[in-house]
């Protein structure tokens, strides 16, 4: 009988004249390892660590077999497994795309080794993308890595009835070689003995379809050259010491190779568009692809164009999407049967969001939630994949998970009950709008004291942020007002974004809200109203739109109306509106009409009694000036002004006529800009920039710090013009004007090469 390993390391050490520390430090071995085999606690280390120990040792070839046939005769004897016990099940020759993620876990794969901690994954994802998949992937491609034997359980997570630990367990050890008269009863003796076997063995463990962290806990290895994969639609993030490896919908590239693999590559480039269309349809989520692949395979005589036509109905695409026992409603239902009743119901209403994300306060809406029930309603979505959540607090489905939502708010919710919700969510979006828009009004400001809802606007950023962010959800309101005819309700929401549309001047939709709100007012009867928002529709058709020509008749029309009704004020506006209009235009004639109608509206709003009407009338005229080359009596005109809307015997709202004053300042900088007195113009940009900065309107504010810029580098004041230029192209980068924005980058570039800018002087 072989001499027992602990003994005769022992004896070679001592030969050796080596403490176990020092052995320790030249094999890699750690000094507790070394002990529990010379203690005989560990009688059968693997091949590598006796290899480690020889080589540190100086053993002779006589010495390593000796020592290698000991460790050999320590090792348990491995009993035959049941045959087909826990095998791989098959995988797929066409398996397309998850380079990164098969590149992690062949990099974990590596750390494996025998005085290591066990190494476990946990791939997580929504149902149908394609989980298990991967780790059958991944057990292929790893291989040469387990000589031992890679082992594949399915732990029935979804069912309603998960597989227990203690079956698992037995399952496992008698498909790594234990017999079933040798498996313990008790199952944590079972765990023991599971976890006693791996320390020795090299192998992966694959356990799909988890249902949670304590099914899983008892069948994780502690150490030991072992690899386990752990697949669930849950992240599982209870469980300690694990790779966590979330998986994402496959890209757009990937979601249409993988179809071209399915139904083959002659077949695919006889329609490569209709192959596209097909994956973006299928919301690239791999089970749907491979339905829509299998159906085309088994229908020679479509083409994906076909299909895609087919799969094109919102109504019927989610069941469309089967093919044999293959499903895409089934993957999600057996999800969907997994959540707390308050979870079922607030997805299924989630589906009346028109917007593409939505956050707690919506969901709370909806469902009738508090604030708490409602994120963890989320939070409950998202652990079993019904659910994206791209950044904190707000969330969004995938396509296709939304429209078996929607199946599941038709099916189990009465039509009352889904228009009471619909109904609540828009009456408290548009509340919530309204209340957030008047921030931006002069006369408002904060929402009154005895004002609360779901969300805090306890100050003008707060109140950007959330029309920012739930743009589309509260516009989508809006239409629904305008369709049921809650006209009063659009105009007073429209008003209410009168100011904050300046903020937010290139959202896109500004010409729809007030062509909306006009045909509101006119819907009313209401001439007045109407006349106001085709003008504040005139400014959207300028600068949202650049519709000019467009622009200046829907002021005109404005102008038209209120001289019906013989609202002087009102003429004096939309005089202003189609001046504005003109301004893109390098006519004579357009030029002379735009100082012809500032004139008519100065003298519209004295006689009307509006110094803020006045004050823009009269800054809007020395633009009109400078434009029809009247640059001295433009200048002259404008610091007049200056001195006039300074004085405090003018009125007004302060508020407003400092925004005149800033406006006024730039124009001087641009005349004198105009006749090349670079001083004087940078003097004046940098006084309009301090009246500017009192209420920020990023646009005009970058479009001075630009002029200032091609100032301060005249003046051969190079650095500050860069600061000008970067502070104005940051400006314009923040308000999404990507145009501006690239023509400043170009300024800055000018500078770096040259020290100097090309005319035009006008960058805004």
């Amino acid at each position: 009988m072989a001499e027992s390993f602990g003994r005769l390391l022992r004896s070679l050490r001592h030969a050796a004249k080596l403490t176990i520390e020092e052995l320790s430090h030249t094999s890699g071995v750690s000094v507790r390892a070394i002990g529990d085999m010379e203690r005989g606690t560990s009688r059968g280390p693997q091949r590598r660590t006796v290899e480690a120990l020889a080589e540190a040792l100086r053993l002779d070839d006589a010495q390593r077999m000796a020592l290698s046939e000991a460790a050999r005769a320590g090792r348990p004897r491995q009993e035959a497994p049941a045959p087909g016990a826990c095998e791989l099940p098959r995988g797929v020759g066409d398996f397309t795309g998850r380079t990164r993620e098969l590149r992690a876990l062949r990099e974990l794969a590596g750390r494996t080794g025998d005085e290591q901690a066990a190494v476990v994954a946990a791939v997580s994802g929504a149902a149908g993308i394609g989980k298990t998949a991967l780790a059958v992937r991944a057990a292929g491609q790893l291989d040469d890595l387990f000589p031992d034997g890679r082992f594949y359980l399915d732990l029935r997570g979804m069912d309603p009835v998960p597989l227990d630990s203690g079956t698992a367990l037995s399952r496992l050890l008698k498909a790594l070689g234990v017999a079933e008269r040798r498996v313990p009863a008790d199952e944590e003796d079972r765990a023991g003995q599971y976890r006693a076997l791996l320390r020795e063995r090299r192998c992966l463990i694959i356990l799909d379809n988890a249902a949670h962290e304590g099914q899983v806990r008892s069948l994780l290895p502690s150490a030991g050259p072992v690899m386990t994969l752990v697949t669930s639609r849950r992240p599982l993030a209870g469980l300690e010491g694990v790779h966590q490896l979330p998986l994402a919908h496959l890209a757009a590239e990937e979601a249409a190779a993988l179809l071209r693999a399915i139904v083959g590559a002659e077949r695919a480039a006889a329609d490569p568009d209709g192959v596209a269309q097909v994956a973006s349809l299928c919301g690239n989520l791999p089970l749907a692809l491979r339905i829509a692949g299998n159906r085309l395979q088994s229908r020679p005589g479509w083409t994906a164009g076909q299909l895609a036509a087919r799969l094109g109905d919102e109504g019927r695409r989610v069941e469309s999407l089967s093919a044999g026992d293959l499903s895409v409603a089934a993957a999600f239902a057996l999800s969907y049967r997994q959540l707390s009743l308050p979870a079922r119901q607030s997805f299924r209403r989630l589906a009346l969001a028109a917007a593409p994300e939505f956050g707690v306060p919506m969901t709370a809406v909806l469902a009738e939630l508090g604030r708490v029930e409602a994120e963890d309603a989320l939070e409950e979505l998202v652990d079993l994949g019904l659910l994206q959540s791209p950044y904190v607090g707000r969330y969004r489905f995938h396509d296709l998970v939304r429209l078996f939502a929607r199946a599941r708010l038709s099916e189990e919710e009465p039509v009352q009950t889904q228009r009471q919700a619909r109904r609540r969510m828009d009456d408290w979006l548009l509340e919530v709008a309204t209340i957030a828009g008047r921030w931006f009004e002069p006369d408002y400001g904060a929402p009154p004291p005895d004002w609360s809802s779901l969300v805090e606007l306890n100050s003008s950023q707060q109140a950007q942020e959330w029309l920012q962010t739930e743009g589309e959800a509260w516009l989508a309101a809006l239409r629904q007002a305008f369709r049921v005819g809650e006209h009063a309700r659009v105009v007073e929401v429209a008003e209410a974004m009168h100011w904050f549309s300046d903020l937010w001047m290139h959202w896109g939709h500004w010409p729809e809200v007030f062509d909306l709100s006009a045909r509101a007012a006119r819907a009313m009867g209401d001439r007045g109203q109407e006349a106001v928002h085709l003008n504040y529709l005139s400014w959207a058709q300028t600068y949202c739109q650049a519709r000019y020509d467009e622009a200046e008749a829907t002021a005109l029309r404005a102008l038209e109306l209120a001289r019906d009704i013989g609202d002087v004020r009102q003429q004096g506006w939309s005089l202003i509106y189609a001046t504005w209009s003109l301004w893109a235009r390098d006519d004579q004639p357009s030029k002379e009409s735009g100082l012809s109608y500032t004139r008519q509206a100065a003298e519209c709003f004295k006689q009307a009694g509006d110094t803020e009407g006045y004050a823009q009338a009269m800054t809007s005229m020395g633009h009109c000036l400078r434009r029809l080359g009247r640059v001295e009596e433009s200048v002259r005109h404008n610091l007049a002004l200056v001195d006039r809307l300074r004085d405090p015997a003018f009125g007004g709202s302060p508020a407003i006529v400092n925004q005149a004053v800033g406006a006024t300042l730039d124009l001087v900088g641009d005349g004198y800009s105009a006749l090349g007195r670079w001083q004087e113009a940078a003097d004046h940009y940098r006084q309009a920039l301090r009246e500017m900065r009192e209420r920020p309107i990023s646009r005009a504010v970058a479009t001075t710090l630009t002029s200032l810029g091609k100032a301060l580098v005249q003046l051969e004041q190079v650095e500050q013009a860069r600061e000008a230029f970067r502070e104005a192209m940051e400006l314009h980068e923040a308000a999404g004007d990507a145009v501006r924005a690239t023509r400043v980058l170009e300024l800055l570039e000018q500078v770096a090469r040259s020290g100097a800018v090309t005319r035009p002087q006008n960058a805004g």
